[in-house]
């Protein structure tokens, strides 16, 4: 069974950066899509960032183009979220999914089977 846990999330000072990591277990992780998604404080969760199988194929939100990445280490079982130049704006609990096993990437959530528990990136101006 597919289980993600992600980790790295805090506090964070606007202008500054955080790198959020997923570890995957429980199926077959070169053969996944990854995505990070997150949900701001009473509002929809809402896309990020999101990464083919082999590494290729990243998209991107709006909000966070040019300042947020999206990598994967498949030798890890990991993808991580490397978040600069933050803003308060980038408040939210930050959420990895899996598409498992799919090598599409999608910027849609109900393409992704497997969620992680999420957490919390605050940042403070």
């Amino acid at each position: 069974q597919v289980r993600l846990v992600e980790s790295g999330g805090g506090l964070a000072q606007a202008g500054g950066s955080r790198r959020l990591s997923c570890t995957f277990s429980g199926g077959a992780f070169s053969r996944t899509s990854m995505a990070w998604f997150r949900r701001s404080s009473g509002l929809e969760r809402k896309f990020v960032a999101t990464i083919g199988a082999n590494g290729g194929g990243t998209e991107y939100g709006n909000s966070v183009w040019g300042r947020f990445t999206i990598s994967r280490d498949n030798a890890k079982n990991t993808v991580y979220l490397q978040m600069n130049s933050l803003t308060p704006e980038d408040t939210a609990v930050y959420y990895c999914a899996a598409r498992s096993p799919d090598l599409r990437t999608s910027v849609y959530e109900w393409n992704y089977n497997h969620w992680g528990q999420g957490t919390q990136v605050t940042v403070s101006s």
